[in-house]
Formats: structure tokens, sequence, C-alpha cells
């Protein structure tokens, strides 16, 4: 079974491909999709459409994790937050592929053991769980891992 994590951003839109088999989990790509500064917003979310569009014909996933929205302080970087999840959003709905989403608590909670865990912890658990020697990079494509690791353990 071939799972997507999502770590949907306007400037950086973290992935991860996973693929579950008897319990097994490995990573088969993980990276980041990047739009370029200066461009304008309509701009930047086509570049994000299209280059997950290529992911999405290259893997076929089936299941999708993304994070739920959360914001307390920086309104504005959360609106732009919410535009590149909604072309993600719909780019998984195009392609039939089944979304889960997670509250940033609940996933610390389910990789780590407790909902308040750092990036550092999440991190740590990412290379245990996939027998990696060191932690993805970049940051959001490390997050898209753990996102895809959360649905893995719930889909089993």
């Amino acid at each position: 079974m071939r799972i997507i994590g999502i770590d949907p951003g306007l400037a950086t839109t973290g992935f991860a491909i996973l693929d579950l088999e008897k319990r097994q989990k490995k990573l088969i790509s993980c990276g980041v999709i990047r739009t370029q500064k200066g461009l304008g917003l309509p701009e930047r979310l086509s570049e994000i459409y299209k280059d997950l569009q290529s992911i999405l014909l290259e893997h076929k996933p089936k299941f999708c994790s993304i994070e739920q929205l959360f914001f307390s302080k920086n309104v504005t970087t959360g609106i732009q937050v919410a535009h590149a999840r909604g072309v993600v959003l719909f780019a998984l709905h195009e392609h039939g592929i089944q979304i889960t989403e997670v509250t940033p608590s609940a996933l610390k909670r389910a990789i780590t053991g407790n909902g308040n865990a750092d990036k550092k912890a999440m991190q740590k658990m990412v290379m245990l769980e996939l027998n990696l020697s060191e932690p993805p990079k970049p940051d959001d494509a490390a997050d898209a891992v753990s996102l895809a690791l959360y649905l893995a353990s719930i889909i089993r």
C-alpha cells in the first residue's frame, strides 16, 4: 500500500512517499516542492499544483495524511498555508486519494507518545521507525515523513 504524507506551505511543501507491506514500512521518496519568492500567489499555487501532480502520477499513492491547519500568532502565514493546502487537497481529490487529516498534537502523540514533542524528538522517532542513519532533510520533508508514518500506524 502506498501512502503520501504532505506538509503544505506556500514557499515549501514537504512530501514523503511510504510503502506499507506486511507491517513493514519503507521510505520510497521524500523532498519538497519550492515556489519562487517574488511570484504572485496564483503563480506559486500553480507551481505547487503542477509539481504535486507529477509526484502523484509517478508514485500513485492511494492514501494521504495531511496536517490540519493550525495557527495562533501569524495570521498572514496561516492564510498563505491555507491557500497551499487547498491546492493540495484539490490535487489529491482529483486523483481519488483518500485523505486523512491530523492535528499537530495528535501527530506528535502518535509518533512520540507526547503531544507536545519538539522537532528533535519527532526526527529521532522517524529515524528509529524507518531505520534511517539521519533525519530526512529539509525539515518540511521530515514533517511529511512523520505524517506518512502516522497514517501507516492507523490503517494497518
